[in-house]
């Protein structure tokens, strides 16, 4: 059986009924909120395992809130130089998921955006896909071979995520490939389309950035 960690990050979480509805379709074995996240987990009523970070963002009132219930609270110096995203992440390794699934992670701040998504690269390290999630959209990385399984008109983005990746073959798609290469520069994997209810993606050496939207028909042209 898959074991799932959530991380709950302190990004933008905006449908809070879609985060409540994926956290009982994912049946964690835990979740694990990075500092203001756990603000989140009031917000539906659930309580997370642990709360970790500086603990510079969440008010007293909800960490204790949870303290009480029991929830195990991580502080860390607010000097620190790993971000509380990091942390949390760190800390579900040592639970040996199979997967871990970020909420939180994506928002108006692109800085922390980019943060986080330079954070999948920590799973690559420890061999535990990690994907980042919202309502619109999920993000993860594929090196030797994935099946994306979604629907027909799925929007799907391939961008590389080492400087070179080469061998790619995409099947599935409205747009196949055989054997391509992508380089940091030329983003020609945007905007991709599912043709099919499952599409595979191979590659023979690097990784690529995975964006699958899970709305069919929408945000699937933008600038391209």
């Amino acid at each position: 059986m898959n074991k799932v960690i959530i991380v709950v990050a302190g990004g933008e979480i905006k449908d809070l009924a879609f985060f409540r509805s994926k956290i009982s379709e994912l049946k964690p074995a835990e979740i694990i909120c990075a500092d203001s996240g756990a603000g989140y987990l009031r917000a539906i009523g659930m309580i997370p395992q642990v709360i970790i970070g500086d603990m510079d963002s969440l008010s007293p009132g909800v960490l204790e809130y949870f303290k009480e219930r029991g929830s195990r609270i991580i502080r860390y110096p607010e000097g620190k130089n790993e971000t509380d995203t990091q942390l949390a992440l760190e800390y579900a390794f040592g639970i040996a998921p199979d997967e871990i699934y970020v909420f939180g992670a994506l928002g108006a701040r692109i800085d922390h955006t980019l943060a986080n998504v330079s954070l999948l690269a920590l799973g690559l390290k420890k061999g535990v896909r990690i994907k980042l999630i919202d309502e619109w959209c999920e993000t993860f990385i594929v090196g030797n071979e994935y099946a994306v399984e979604g629907e027909p008109g799925q929007t799907v983005s391939l961008l590389p995520f080492s400087d070179t990746v080469t061998g790619i073959t995409i099947d599935g798609f409205e747009y196949p490939l055989k054997d391509g290469i992508m380089e940091i520069g030329t983003p020609y994997g945007v905007s991709n389309r599912l043709a099919a209810a499952k599409g595979v993606i191979s590659v023979k050496t690097g990784h690529l950035l995975v964006i699958r939207y899970f709305k069919a028909g929408v945000l699937s042209r933008g600038d391209k």
